[in-house]
């Protein structure tokens, strides 16, 4: 089973650049996990007869523009599940208007699993961001923890807004203390981690440095490589023996991010 993450920046936009097309067709995805798309159900309609292969489904913020986040299911992978589930948002959310969660519920071989993603608030635009970010990094652990303490299978993933240690940016000496790579946001992914969630890539790649999945579109970082790793996959402990692959697709154009993938057996 392939999973691929991929903020997209625009939903609208990357398909109007003509990436989605291309995307879709040359790593054909059985589960994709959209961020940022910033589009309402009926803005998009017009994706469904372009991309027949795959049931869609949204979860939009109130404000129109902005967030919003989607999951794509291939009709093939669909049609081998026992049943399945699209469940918006979570428990104690402090930003449930802006459109940041999606979870697919599914069982698959006598498995019960749970796909999320989640777009993270950025947190940095005023004081009352900030401590909604940390409220949402408190509600996310302890949603995740729920659903795995109720017997399923977790596989999580998406744009976190937080690179977790130095060697996720390129300057973590200039960005020290910034929104982004904050001790507080920081010790909540520590957090995760001592509650037996893997960052997958990372653990499969500990020294490997100068990978990201984010650049500032203004000062042209990507062409100097002067990004963050802020995209991610995480997994129960136990599923780890069972990740095939995991890589950044970091030649994707079409966003300021680039597509995360998970391949899982």
């Amino acid at each position: 089973m392939k999973i691929i993450s991929w903020n997209v920046n625009g939903l609208r936009a990357v398909e109007r650049k003509e990436f989605l097309g291309a995307f879709l067709n040359e790593h054909s995805p059985d589960i994709l996990l959209l961020q940022e798309t910033k589009s309402k159900p009926e803005q998009v309609a017009f994706l469904e007869p372009l991309y027949p292969d795959y049931q869609k489904f949204y979860v939009s913020a109130e404000k129109p523009g902005y967030s919003g986040v989607s999951i794509w299911l291939k009709n093939e992978l669909k049609s081998q599940f026992g049943n399945f589930e699209f469940i918006a948002g979570m428990l104690n959310d402090p930003v449930s208007e802006e459109g940041r969660i999606a979870r697919l519920d599914f069982t698959l071989n006598a498995e019960k699993f749970s796909v999320l993603g989640a777009y993270f608030p950025n947190g940095g635009k005023s004081d009352d961001a900030w401590q909604h970010k940390l409220k949402f990094y408190a509600a996310w652990l302890e949603y995740v923890n729920s659903i795995r303490d109720s017997g399923r299978k977790v596989i999580w993933t998406g744009d976190v807004n937080c690179a977790h240690n130095e060697i996720d940016l390129a300057r973590p000496k200039d960005n020290d203390g910034v929104i982004g790579f904050h001790p507080k946001e920081r010790a909540c992914l520590d957090d995760w981690i001592s509650n037996r969630w893997i960052d997958v890539w990372r653990t499969k790649n500990p020294d490997t440095t100068e990978v990201y999945s984010w650049w500032h579109m203004i000062s042209r970082a990507r062409l100097r490589n002067v990004g963050w790793r802020i995209d991610y996959f995480w997994i129960d402990a136990p599923l780890m023996k069972s990740v095939k692959n995991a890589e950044y697709l970091t030649e994707q154009m079409g966003s300021d991010h680039c597509p995360v993938v998970l391949e899982i057996n």
